[in-house]
């Protein structure tokens, strides 16, 4: 791919638009399947230290394990097996069914440089300071207008354009996508500092009705503060102090932990807003381009991350001649409805949160009850937060396991499902050894550690595509054709 002022022929390369969490997992994962991916971003380079997430849930870390990043990233993180939401609800994570039973709190920007250190591994092509200012398709490509670092204009020209340039995308106004939605809470204040008294808990936070409060650890002796108050609802640009973040800290946490030497403060709203389309043509979006929500749970930048997972393998089936583009319609079909519910649960959370009515706090009081005696109402909330719960459609039919999120399995020989995933391939598990023919760049064929007899197709992003609890040769070959290419 290149930048220029005249517009190029045909290329099989991606052009992403957006160097976040999603748009640096998804170029890797192009790049490491040889596809030619660009990736392009206005700010300058660097890893910014003023994200607001913290948190790396269970499938979230499943993905990174696929691509062999999970063990960096807990060995600097911290782990946090119960997840308080607000007062006495809390959700056990010790249970999950998942090699990660834990949320892991470290902030986005560690996230951010071990995905980048990959991608330049793989060979993508960063573009800084460069400002997407207008998009064409047809139909054999994408013609991206953008304005480079000295200010000049430069176009880009490639067979598929990604926006992962977040709640403002370039990307998804360029092609006249609306971005419904409101505005939920506004006026809640951001701050780094440091504590006279840090708190015991990794994770620190509680809302109490009228203000709630935030605080997790940097690792570099700072916390990051978020916290609202109903009271204080001022615009965004007015100036956050550091006296009303400890009076907020105050109100939600009963003390301010000796707050001093604040290095940031802003001020910002949260809105819930989702794209109606993930893709037009030639063009799609990913993480917060196409769905925003509020912070409750921490969700946000795990979804961004398991969209790139959903989108890049297709991305490179389709690019490397072994799908029809019509693959890349399965990647709205079964994102959009998992986009839909996180804003559902997560909208819920923070509503509940800040509950100070009579009806809205009995509602909160029964959840919290449910929680305590009812299992199945935990695990289906636990599997929503940390993204293990979701599971995607699977054609009338199919074997029940199909479109089942696949768990790290055991594998003969003493290896695990996720680190066969790890080459960006399918995994095939059987009970006996298949030839994959030639298949090998593509596929990668093992077989189970038990005596299960099913035979188990596992897409790139460890979700099943094909599974038969007795096949023959012949049955899984046609799965292969037909699933693999």
């Amino acid at each position: 791919m290149t930048g220029t002022t005249a517009r190029p022929g045909p290329t099989a390369s991606v052009l992403v638009v957006g160097a976040g969490p999603t748009g640096l997992l998804l170029a890797g994962d192009l790049a490491a399947a040889g596809v030619p991916v660009t990736l392009v971003e206005k700010r300058p380079h660097r890893i910014s230290n003023l994200s607001r997430a913290f948190a790396l849930h269970a499938r979230s870390l499943e993905q990174l394990d696929a691509r062999g990043l999970a063990d960096e990233l807990e060995a600097v993180g911290r782990p946090l097996e119960r997840l308080d939401l607000f007062g006495r609800l809390g959700i056990d994570l010790a249970a999950l069914p998942s090699r990660f039973a834990h949320v892991l709190i470290l902030p986005q920007y560690e996230v951010e440089e071990a995905l980048e250190r990959r991608a330049v591994k793989a060979g993508v092509d960063f573009r800084h300071e460069t400002e997407v200012t207008g998009l064409t398709q047809d139909e054999t490509g994408v013609t991206v207008q953008a304005r480079g670092p000295d200010g000049r204009p430069t176009t880009f020209r490639a067979a598929y354009a990604v926006g992962t340039d977040g709640m403002h995308s370039a990307v998804r106004e360029a092609v006249g996508l609306p971005f419904p939605g409101r505005s939920v809470i506004r006026s809640v204040v951001l701050a780094d500092v440091r504590l006279a008294e840090p708190p015991e808990t990794v994770l620190t936070a509680n809302a109490v009705g009228d203000a709630f409060a935030f605080l997790a650890p940097f690792g570099d002796g700072y916390h990051r503060v978020i916290g609202w108050r109903r009271d204080r609802d001022l615009p965004d640009h007015e100036p956050a102090t550091l006296a009303e973040v400890r009076e907020i800290t105050r109100r939600a946490l009963g003390r301010d932990f000796g707050m001093h030497d604040a290095r940031w403060l802003s001020r910002f709203h949260s809105d819930e807003r989702q794209a109606p389309a993930y893709r037009v043509g030639r063009v799609l979006l990913a993480g917060d381009a196409a769905h925003v929500h509020s912070p409750a749970g921490g969700q946000g930048m795990n979804t961004g991350l398991q969209d790139a997972a959903n989108l890049g393998w297709k991305l490179a089936q389709v690019l490397t001649g072994h799908a029809p583009d019509a693959l890349l319609d399965t990647y709205q079909a079964e994102r959009h409805p998992v986009g839909r519910s996180v804003l559902r649960s997560s909208g819920g959370i923070l509503r509940l949160a800040m509950a100070h009515r009579p009806g809205a706090r009995a509602a909160r009081g029964a959840l919290i009850t449910a929680l305590g005696r009812i299992r199945p109402v935990r695990r289906r909330v636990a599997g929503q937060i940390t993204g293990i719960g979701y599971r995607y459609a699977a054609p009338r039919g199919a074997h029940p396991l199909v479109g089942a999120r696949v768990p790290d399995l055991a594998l003969a020989g003493g290896g695990r499902l996720y680190e066969a995933l790890r080459g960006g391939r399918f995994v095939l598990v059987a009970p006996y050894a298949h030839d994959v023919g030639d298949r090998t760049g593509r596929l990668t064929a093992e077989r189970w550690a038990s005596e299960r007899r099913t035979a188990l197709l596992v897409r790139p992003d460890g979700y099943a595509a094909w599974a038969a609890d007795t096949a023959d040769s012949t049955e899984i070959e046609a799965a292969l054709a037909t699933h693999v290419g």
